[in-house]
């Protein structure tokens, strides 16, 4: 049996307020969120890696990241 993993909502809920707050327009970036759940959904429909994260959870975190880390984005 896999063991579920466990997230931490308030660490979602974090993220998300961050991502919201370095926006100039709420709405933008939250279809961008919602894109990028869209097309990782699509993209990693066969990839199993991890199924208990839904991808617009998954989208928040990678955004979030690329916010607070730019290095991890290439030129």
């Amino acid at each position: 049996m896999q063991k579920r993993k466990t997230f931490d909502s308030n660490q979602i809920m974090y993220r998300a307020d961050e991502l919201m707050k370095a926006a100039s327009n709420r709405y933008k970036i939250t279809v961008q969120v919602a894109n990028r759940a869209k097309r990782r959904r699509y993209e990693d429909f066969d990839n199993i890696e991890d199924p208990m994260m839904k991808p617009p959870i998954r989208a928040i975190i990678e955004m979030s990241d690329e916010l607070t880390q730019p290095e991890i984005i290439g030129d």
